[in-house]
């Protein structure tokens, strides 16, 4: 475990009203307060409280800057170690001088994410905790916000331990009937244990069944505007985004390259991708950016097609409604404020079972129902509910379905007559995979990678 002191600029670093230096560590109170000039000494300081006073230059004693100092001592602090806040000017500066005061009175710049690791390494959080962490800086919506601080509250990891709480002692009960025959203890029958594996395989299915929309409100919807140059992408992407992101031209080929945008849809972030028109073109720019736009087809969650009311059907929409087919879509019906031109009857024909839906985006109608349409294709039409526990995290998915396949493979063995003595193997895997989601089973490079993910002072 580290026990040195670190440190690190905890805010963006550019012109702000404020800037904060986090320093943590068994000399992070005396590191500072050689820097420190005030009324009192912060050796003397109380825990939680904050003080006036300007940070000296460690060679010319000359101030470097005015700051407000918050003094927290350890275990009750973030990292449960001494942990000093300085409140400096924002500006590039400033607070590069500071940090460097502090580096040279004795403490080392940390890792990315080396406080949250701490945090964790001393018992303050758990891994899935300090994920949490991660996902609540990351997130693009209240709705994701939300999520991630109830997984950084323990939520998750309070069903995690009892699940584990409750195999184990399965695992006691079966040890004791094996192992210690002459004891007076319940006999572990095989339909006792069935009883109980199946409640725990049922917890653990009832959290799957949360992971597409947990993964969702975490990562987004991976969403690409295409259709022929001129339907409406780029005003499609800007009224979703709700502000001009996207130059918006009469003349065709305006957008030349893939433009990406998050925007928040009744909840859902949507990493909403406007591409270059599809058309066959001479221009060889131009060409790029079409190229461009089928690799993001490909790679895409959602496909919003979009089609010109105004005018007939041309061979690339036959072409794109196609493609449309084999991703899950919507086909976007635009610009019916003008004179229809397009023949629906064969649009629906193409389109097949794809949701069709008619906007006017510059009179601002249909974008509702779009909302809603691609809510009902993700969330079944429901949107997360307040108090629901979400697994969000691929890693904590991956190991909640590994331990339900060795919870299965119990019960699979057990019906087919298997002594029970040889369960305990599958069980002790199902308890080691629940174990790695909340870090009290899993390997050191796994601790590190994860926390590698995180921004420097955090």
């Amino acid at each position: 475990m580290e026990t040195d002191t670190i440190a690190a600029i905890s805010t963006t670093v550019g012109e702000a009203g404020i800037a904060v230096i986090r320093v943590s560590g068994r000399e992070s109170i005396s590191i500072v307060d050689s820097l420190y000039k005030g009324k009192k000494s912060l050796l003397q300081a109380e825990t939680h409280t904050v003080h006036y006073g300007h940070v000296l230059h460690p060679e010319t004693a000359l101030p470097i800057d005015e700051v407000l100092v918050t003094v927290m001592r350890a275990p009750r602090t973030f990292t449960r170690e001494d942990v000093v806040e300085i409140s400096c000017h924002g500006g590039v500066i400033p607070v590069q001088e500071v940090l460097e005061a502090v580096l040279y009175a004795g403490a080392r710049l940390a890792e990315p994410g080396e406080f949250t690791k701490r945090a964790f390494l001393n018992g303050r959080i758990d891994l899935s905790q300090a994920e949490a962490v991660i996902d609540i800086i990351r997130s693009k919506t209240d709705k994701a916000a939300r999520m991630a601080a109830a997984q950084a509250e323990g939520r998750l990891s309070q069903l995690i331990r009892r699940l584990r709480q409750d195999i184990l002692e399965t695992l006691a009960h079966l040890a004791v009937n094996v192992d210690y025959p002459e004891y007076d203890a319940e006999q572990m029958t095989a339909e006792l244990m069935q009883d109980r594996l199946q409640k725990v395989e049922t917890e653990i299915d009832a959290l799957l069944r949360t992971a597409r929309q947990g993964k969702i409100y975490r990562e987004g919807i991976a969403t690409v505007i295409v259709g022929r140059p001129n339907v409406g992408k780029s005003s499609l992407l800007n009224a979703l985004a709700q502000e001009n992101k996207a130059i918006v031209t009469d003349i065709p080929g305006t957008t030349r390259d893939v433009i990406e945008e998050y925007v928040n849809v009744r909840g859902i972030p949507l990493r909403l991708v406007d591409t270059a028109g599809i058309r066959e073109t001479e221009d060889l720019v131009e060409q790029i950016g079409v190229k461009r736009s089928h690799q993001a087809l490909s790679e895409a969650d959602l496909v919003l097609l979009l089609l010109n009311f105004a005018e007939p059907l041309a061979e690339e929409d036959r072409k794109l409604l196609k493609v449309a087919k084999e991703h899950t879509s919507v086909v976007v019906v635009n610009k019916t404020d003008l004179s229809q031109a397009l023949d629906m009857e064969t649009v629906k024909s193409l389109a097949g079972n794809l949701p069709l839906i008619h906007t006017s985006l510059k009179e601002e109608s249909g974008l509702d129902q779009l909302e809603e349409t691609i809510l009902g294709l993700f969330m079944e039409g429901k949107a997360a509910a307040a108090d629901a526990t979400y697994v969000t995290n691929t890693r904590h998915i991956h190991l909640l379905k590994k331990a339900k396949d060795h919870v299965r493979d119990t019960l699979t063995g057990i019906e087919s007559g298997m002594p029970l003595d040889m369960a305990e193997i599958d069980l002790k895997e199902a308890w080691q995979s629940l174990g790695e989601i909340i870090g009290d089973a899993v390997a050191e490079d796994l601790i590190d990678q994860i926390f590698s993910q995180f921004c420097l002072g955090k």
